[in-house]
């Protein structure tokens, strides 16, 4: 079929999303199109349309950016066996990921094709602003601490609680911790999680064990404390200056010595001001490459295994079909798994994508940045 579609497209670098009027077509095989209903936004999202000149260089603009969607399945291709029209899904927009480029799989527009294994059903109580808030930062969450180059552990359902093993999340009350901690226990382990104090009862309602003050001149010691008597099972960095301490927690608790990086080095923020870009792009390719290699050197002569996560590479091996087919869906279904960080709605329609990139980018706590469709 061939009918109408609109998109906040991003058209030039340092300029604001522009609302399009643009074709859909049919999903292909594997594929199901979705009618979004709310879409979500993440860092990566104003990085891109900041810093595309040297990152995501292969995309042609206009392009549809964007991850995070929760619709209702409006048409399913060849071989789709999981869904159905009407169905109500939320799921992982891969569009701009090299190896797929295509602007029709990105979340910020009307119609999103999504790869049938990226989706899964929400439970009818459930709103569309609440599910959208997952997609992203659940994947993130779910490579670090599933894949088999990263911690590598347990699936859930396959573990015991009380087994005495204990995850440590560096990070907890972000997108990406929010779920972290909710996989971890899971999955049978205990976890210990660092917030800022406003949050300490947030991360707690989520399954958290133990919370200290990251922000603490003691936060390394006191983590490593927490884990004494167990067994560290791994530890999950997220945030800008989360690697070194979690290497150091790593090095001194004992245990699994891996450590999965879900952050940069660096911050981005430096790039929102376009005047001084050709300043700020070189300063901050020397802070990102310097800072990246002391840290694998402290992790090394450590003897600690830290690598970097790619939050939708699930799409190309078994955490994706773990979490989008046999776990999330009952989860959702029977309220032990809860859409987190909470949604923060900036707006409806897509003339708003843009304000939720710019309130993203000037910083959020324990909360997602949504626009209703």
């Amino acid at each position: 079929m061939t009918a109408i579609n609109h998109t906040a497209s991003i058209v030039a670098l340092d300029r604001p999303l522009e609302v399009r009027e643009a074709g859909r077509s049919e999903p292909g095989p594997n594929q199901i199109m979705v009618r979004n209903f709310a879409v979500a936004v993440n860092p990566v999202d104003w990085v891109i349309q900041t810093a595309g000149a040297f990152m995501y260089r292969w995309i042609k603009k206009p392009f549809v950016l964007g991850s995070d969607v929760a619709g209702e399945v409006v048409a399913v291709g060849a071989g789709v066996s999981r869904f159905s029209v009407g169905d109500r899904v939320l799921g992982l927009a891969v569009g701009a990921e090299k190896d797929v480029n295509d602007p029709r799989q990105g979340a910020f527009q009307e119609y999103t094709v999504l790869a049938e294994a990226l989706a899964s059903r929400i439970p009818d109580g459930m709103t569309f602003e609440a599910a959208a808030v997952l997609p992203l930062g659940l994947s993130t969450a779910a490579c670090g601490l599933f894949q088999k180059g990263q911690l590598a552990l347990r699936h859930p359902g396959s573990a015991l609680p009380g087994s005495g093993e204990t995850v440590v999340v560096w990070g907890g009350s972000t997108s990406v911790g929010s779920n972290a901690i909710q996989l971890a226990v899971a999955a049978g382990y205990r976890v210990v999680t660092t917030a800022s104090p406003r949050n300490f009862d947030y991360v707690r309602r989520l399954g958290a064990s133990e919370v200290f003050d990251y922000a603490s001149d003691s936060a390394v010691a006191d983590v490593t404390a927490a884990v004494a008597g167990g067994r560290l099972a791994g530890t999950l960095a997220i945030g800008t200056g989360s690697a070194r301490p979690c290497v150091d927690i790593a090095h001194a608790a004992g245990g699994s010595r891996r450590v999965a990086l879900a952050s940069p080095a660096v911050s981005f923020a430096a790039l929102a001001d376009s005047r001084r870009k050709s300043v700020e792009i070189p300063r901050l390719l020397w802070r990102l490459m310097s800072s990246t290699t002391s840290l694998m050197i402290r992790a090394r002569v450590r003897g600690i295994q830290a690598r970097f996560i790619w939050g939708s590479s699930l799409k190309d091996d078994e955490v994706g079909d773990l979490i989008f087919r046999d776990f999330l869906p009952g989860a959702l279904e029977d309220g032990s798994f809860l859409p987190s960080p909470p949604p923060r709605v900036v707006g409806r329609g897509l003339r708003n994508v843009q304000l939720a990139l710019d309130t993203q980018r000037a910083g959020v706590s324990a909360e997602k940045i949504v626009v209703q469709l």
